[in-house]
């Protein structure tokens, strides 16, 4: 700060020099006056006495005599421990010793004060200018904010619709992405359903032929012995009468002769009696003309009495039969047939499945009795639960389809979820809706109106589904079937809170397209693996063979039925059970349970009653080897068609 101080001083004396400059080559009435801040008061007084044509000259040159010798430049200025160069200082100091004591020196101090005040207007002038432009910036900061928040707003409005466009983009092409899977998902459904009821008619086709071959080859043989038996027991009878008649013939003749003789005395005695007693009560009413009108009336009043109360009974037990009986096309269910009735089987139930729970969650089984894929199994559990929730929740049920083979145990698993979810149950068939003719409809209304009285919510099970619920194009369909349908597709038309349909088909391409419909779920009911044909054979294998022989106790089955012989397993293991299942490929559930029974039907024919590894596998492999047979058979009468 000290450098720029005397800086600023160093140039005031250089202005001040300037201006005596300036006034010494200015000529005055008096005399040439000429100054210089650096010159001696010697010389100043010397360059005054001088003519006014020489001023200039001598003045200048008293001012380089006058002049104090020029320092030699110095490299190495001093400094002080801070930096610090004193050197300005003193010419500063000096110059301004030189103008106190020059004569010049309030002219100087005037004109600096002039120039400062001049700076001082420059400075505000540039102030202003300042604040000016400061505020022009700040007006053209305002309009640039301003333009770039309104770019902004553009810019997010145009994004916007953008996103907009975008989701919506987005939308259409989920839309028909879902669309096309559900048409890919119906044309697989179709193309399997194709090839399923193609599968299904030649495996029956071929069991029919079958059957029909042996039931022709059973009749012929059955004829034959038949035949045989009849000539050898007439041969018998006609000797033995033979034989009985050379012997006694007299004897039976006066037997026989005795015996018609005291019969027909016997019966002529009683006729008469009979007849005695009926005219004597006649000769009385027709003679006592009271008792004959008491008579007439008394009979008249009785057969009355009796039609009025046949009549009325049937009547009222009709009524309410129709208003609160289960209607006749149910096979099962797990309600009673009237309100009140099974109350204590259903209290009854409901104590043993409490029980039956524990006992499956500790045998592992969590789902019965019902052995499936581990996928099937877990996917009917969620839609137990999801059942049980819906109805909690009082939302719409939704209906299912199962289909798949027959004995795969689509019954059981419909069973098995109306007991899991809390519904109550109702088994119907196709096939008795046809034989009803005109009255189906009525039937099918009064169906659903009884399943809708269900506090708890119902499932209703149609087995062998196509048999009424087939394309209505069908020329063989009657018109009354048809009307079955419709009635049926109008009680379904809408989700129900109150009624879960359930289908089951082993031909589900032959249903009708409304009914498809009207289906939210679908399952499919395969063969058994070879992990559920072992559970299935162990199950089996403990029901027919290790509880072959149990009776309930009580005390009547003890008093007059005799002990039954149990059924002794030896040698049987696990590892020959998986053989088994290995070896019964394309079985399904309903042929498992068959062998079973064939193998305790073979337990019980032989001596004693003992099931080993031999006898086991005996039995397996003719069971398999005849159901390759029909499978043969199936195939070629396929191919024959």
């Amino acid at each position: 700060m000290a450098k720029s101080y005397a800086i600023s001083l160093i140039s005031a004396l250089a202005a001040s020099a300037s201006l005596s400059q300036s006034q010494s080559n200015t000529a005055f009435a008096d005399g040439s006056l000429s100054f210089s801040p650096f010159s001696s008061s010697s010389s100043s007084s010397s360059s005054s006495s001088s003519s006014p044509g020489q001023s200039s000259q001598p003045s200048t040159a008293a001012a380089d005599e006058s002049a104090p010798p020029s320092k030699v430049r110095n490299d190495n200025p001093r400094t002080s421990s801070a930096g610090f160069d004193p050197e300005a200082l003193e010419r500063g100091a000096k110059a301004l010793r030189e103008i106190s004591v020059s004569s010049n020196a309030k002219k100087a101090f005037e004109l600096m004060k002039k120039q400062e005040e001049t700076r001082q207007v420059e400075i505000s002038a540039k102030t202003a200018e300042y604040k000016a432009m400061q505020a022009q910036a700040e007006t053209e900061r305002q309009r640039v904010m301003y333009d770039e928040q309104k770019k902004l707003a553009q810019h997010q409005a145009q994004t916007k619709s953008q996103m907009a466009r975008y989701e919506d983009e987005l939308a259409r092409k989920r839309m028909q992405a879902e669309n096309e899977y559900h048409r890919v998902r119906n044309q697989e459904l179709v193309k399997l359903q194709e090839e399923s009821s193609i599968r299904q008619e030649q495996a029956r086709r071929a069991t029919e032929e079958q059957i029909q071959a042996q039931r022709r080859q059973t009749e012929r043989e059955k004829a034959e012995i038949e035949r045989e038996t009849i000539r050898v027991r007439a041969m018998a009878e006609a000797e033995g009468r033979a034989y009985e008649a050379k012997l006694a013939e007299d004897v039976n003749r006066r037997i026989l002769v005795d015996r018609a003789n005291a019969e027909r005395e016997k019966w002529v005695a009683a006729i008469n009696t009979t007849f005695d007693h009926i005219g004597g009560g006649l000769r009385a009413i027709l003679t006592d003309q009271n008792k004959l009108v008491v008579a007439v009336g008394g009979v008249t009043a009785l057969a009355a009495g009796v039609y009025t109360t046949r009549e009325g009974a049937r009547v009222i037990w009709g009524y309410v039969d129709r208003i609160l009986g289960q209607p006749s096309l149910i096979r099962e269910s797990s309600r009673g047939k009237y309100p009140w009735s099974g109350l204590f089987s259903r209290a009854w139930s409901s104590v043993s499945r409490g029980s039956d729970k524990g006992s499956a969650s500790n045998n592992g089984k969590g789902f019965g009795d019902v052995i499936l894929h581990p996928s099937l199994q877990k996917r009917i559990e969620q839609l137990s639960g999801a059942t049980a929730n819906t109805k909690s929740h009082n939302a719409p049920f939704r209906n299912m389809l199962f289909y798949g083979p027959p004995g795969t145990g689509k019954t059981m698993a419909a069973r098995e979820l109306a007991r899991k979810s809390g519904l109550d149950y109702a088994l119907m068939t196709g096939g008795d809706v046809a034989p009803l003719g005109s009255q189906a409809v009525t039937k099918i209304h009064q169906l659903f109106d009884w399943a809708k009285k269900s506090n708890r919510g119902l499932l209703l099970f149609i087995d062998e589904a196509d048999a009424f619920l087939c394309e209505r194009n069908k020329t063989y369909m009657s018109e009354a079937q048809r009307s079955a349908l419709n009635a049926l597709l109008f009680r379904t038309g809408d989700q129900s809170k109150d009624i879960v349909l359930a289908l089951a088909t082993n031909r589900p391409g032959d249903l009708d397209s409304a009914v498809a419909d009207r289906i939210d779920e679908v399952l499919e009911f395969p063969l058994p693996g070879q992990g559920e044909r072992f559970k299935l054979l162990k199950l089996y294998l403990d029901r027919y063979i290790a509880q072959a022989g149990s009776r309930k106790p009580g005390l009547f089955n003890k008093l007059f039925k005799g002990e039954q012989q149990k059924i002794e397993i030896k040698g049987l293991t696990d590892d020959i059970l998986m053989e088994a299942a290995a070896k019964t490929e394309g079985f399904s559930g309903r042929e498992i349970a068959k062998l079973m029974a064939s193998v305790q039907a073979a337990v019980y024919g032989s001596e004693n009653c003992v099931l080993d590894a031999s006898l086991f596998r005996e039995v397996v492999d003719y069971k398999v080897a005849e159901h390759q047979q029909r499978s043969k058979l199936g195939a070629a009468g396929g191919s024959s068609s």
